[in-house]
């Protein structure tokens, strides 16, 4: 099996996460990677699960030993992706999952040539804001940073392969199943 890394990118609020766990227990050829962040950890989110909590220091540290694949700010924290995790998967045939912000798929983009790229969209621009609002983990400052931010996002769209509209779970998570298929039978043929 040919694995490699789908990169999976979107505004906050867009459902990325959601879709991410419904695709998680669809298939059992996917992998996902957890990031590392210097961001306080949200309520009920697991240290190693959600992400692996870490401080400045240490983050700064892994960047300078190139041990991360991508880095970026985003939303005032830190965020990055273990290299050895993402290649050691691949080589197993895995499907790696990895959701992140715009900035790290450019990286990524730039520094790693097997990799496909999705995109999530809301239906309409609204739909981020009222799903930010009803997650309840930031207040009002936060949300129109990340509601500036998603503007910003949607600016970088064409260096994705695949564009996926979340307007329903169900929908979006077998859509992605499908493009996940279909690049894995690119592989094979290749």
């Amino acid at each position: 099996m040919a694995g490699f890394l789908c990169v999976i990118s979107g505004p906050s609020g867009v459902g990325k996460g959601t879709i991410v766990q419904e695709i998680m227990s669809l298939r059992d050829d996917l992998e996902l990677s957890i990031s590392v962040t210097t961001r306080y950890k949200r309520p009920g989110e697991v240290d190693g699960k959600d992400y692996s909590f870490v401080s400045v220091a240490d983050f700064d540290k892994m960047k300078e030993e190139k041990l991360l694949l991508e880095d970026a700010i985003v939303h005032n924290n830190k965020y990055g992706t273990p290299r050895a995790f993402v290649e050691e998967k691949i080589k197993e045939g895995k499907i790696v999952i990895l959701e992140i912000d715009v900035q790290g798929a450019k990286q990524i983009k730039e520094n790693f040539d097997n990799a496909v790229f999705v995109f999530v969209l809301p239906p309409r621009m609204k739909d981020i804001e009222d799903r930010l609002i009803k997650r309840g983990t930031e207040d009002e400052n936060k949300i129109k940073l990340r509601m500036k931010n998603a503007s910003r996002e949607l600016e970088s769209i064409t260096m994705y392969d695949y564009f996926l509209l979340n307007d329903e779970i169900e929908d979006a998570t077998r859509r992605l199943n499908k493009f996940l298929s279909d690049e894995r039978k690119l592989r094979k043929n290749d």
